[in-house]
């Protein structure tokens, strides 16, 4: 263990299977993680949405497996297994106990080559792709969200929907789904990760068995577009039935490897309490603190029923956001202004000593937490290796206690002045 976090054993298959082992020996369990570099930054148009569906279509049996026993294999051997696609990657997992090792790399082994894409399972699926999305379309949150991320981004594709959009949703071919899954689900493309209940070496013998006969490919280019620097702030209104107003605020924000990212993390920890940046364990976005700057502006003189803010790890730059639940009869202006007080308070003066050292304090703890258990610490080694590399991630602690007052208050007015931000409203609509 070093500083509290295990021991990794890095390897690389001669295929170009990246293997990152943390032996973890506290409970008898182990947990597999299977990453692809793909996510929906790297589909196109008339494509987008296909990393998410070809994530749906990899737990409709292999080659090797049917998908009745994909369903029934790791249940009955009493684990969990689930998997999710977001922008910058795509991962599956399986956490069972640890004479189930050979299980879990059995089938994501499978899961690299052999799914199936039946015709008829396709089609089914494309149902349940498109309710998906249309109920995902029934949240407010949901649609300003995605409204707020496409006027920010003009030219990145981080703008588009990883649900994609209806129409390509509704043409995309059995193919182009297939063509999707074979150009990116490669060895060279993959990152392996299992932590727990492990010998290392037994470890690494039984993945060479499983995967060291995988060919590997020609990996794709990578997204070269960068987005233009915004010049100007920019607006959204969605006019929709509903009850209830919603703003969501966007700010150009840093990637994970940027040097600004751990000091607006910090920034962020002082505006609205320190947040964890895990995100299966909920880190797409926590309500402020009750003693936050952004709770005493919004909640408290009840403007706002509820305030939360995101600042999220990715590859290339993203969006730092802030959104809020606002009361009836509030002036929209009213809110803008107590909001942009706010975040201009720390652009103009530092924060005091008290106030930096309790958001270093939270930020510490929720990463401690993010870090509970082998599932957790299974995932933050293989997200953090698709988007930069697992050992910085290692470094955020003490990144964390370098960064100062002066260096809070310059990201602040750097990075949420007003020309970089994209405000969006949701205004409910009688209905007819």
């Amino acid at each position: 263990m070093n500083n509290g976090r295990p021991q990794v054993i890095e390897h690389t298959l001669d295929n170009g299977l990246r293997v990152l082992l943390a032996p973890l020996h506290a409970a008898p369990l182990v947990s597999v993680w299977c990453w692809y570099h793909v996510g929906s930054k790297d589909e196109g148009p008339g494509t987008t949405g296909a990393s998410h569906w070809v994530e749906h279509m990899n737990f409709k049996g292999t080659e090797g497996i049917s998908r009745e026993d994909l369903k029934v294999w790791i249940e009955r051997a009493g684990g969990m297994w689930n998997g999710y696609t977001w922008i910058d990657q795509t991962t599956y997992f399986e956490t069972l106990a640890a004479d189930g090792l050979d299980l879990a790399l059995q089938i994501e082994s499978e899961r690299m080559t052999g799914c199936l894409y039946d015709p008829e399972e396709f089609e089914s699926e494309r149902t349940v792709i498109i309710s998906e999305l249309q109920g995902n379309e029934n949240n407010p949150g949901y649609v300003l969200g995605g409204e707020v991320a496409a006027a920010a981004f003009r030219a990145h594709p981080y703008g588009w929907p990883t649900l994609g959009w209806l129409s390509d949703l509704e043409t995309m071919e059995r193919d182009d789904l297939y063509r999707h899954y074979r150009n990116y689900y490669l060895p060279n493309n993959a990152t392996l990760v299992v932590a727990g209940d492990i010998d290392p070496t037994e470890a690494l013998r039984r993945i060479e068995h499983y995967f060291g006969a995988i060919e590997s490919g020609e990996r794709p280019r990578g997204v070269r577009t960068r987005e233009p620097e915004q010049e100007g702030e920019r607006r959204v209104v969605v006019e929709r039935p509903g009850t209830t107003r919603y703003l969501d605020v966007a700010f150009h924000a840093p990637a994970f490897g940027d040097e600004d990212f751990v000091q607006l993390l910090v920034a962020d920890a002082v505006l609205s309490g320190g947040k964890g940046i895990n995100l299966w364990a909920g880190g797409f976005g926590r309500n402020a603190r009750t003693t936050s700057p952004l709770y005493q502006a919004l909640v408290e003189p009840e403007l706002v029923a509820g305030v939360s803010s995101a600042l999220l790890p990715t590859e290339q730059p993203y969006l730092y956001g802030i959104s809020a639940t606002v009361r009836d009869g509030v002036a929209e202006s009213a809110v803008e202004e107590a909001l942009f007080t706010a975040i201009d308070a720390l652009a103009q003066a530092k924060p005091s000593g008290h106030a930096l050292r309790k958001a270093k304090n939270q930020l510490l703890a929720q990463l401690a937490f993010d870090d509970e258990g082998v599932t957790r610490i299974a995932h933050q080694l293989g997200y953090f290796s698709t988007i930069a590399d697992w050992k910085r991630l290692a470094a955020v602690p003490d990144e964390i206690e370098a960064v100062t007052a002066e260096q809070v208050r310059d990201v602040v007015g750097r990075r949420l002045s007003a020309r970089r931000r994209t405000i969006g409203w949701f205004r409910p609509q009688a209905l007819p």
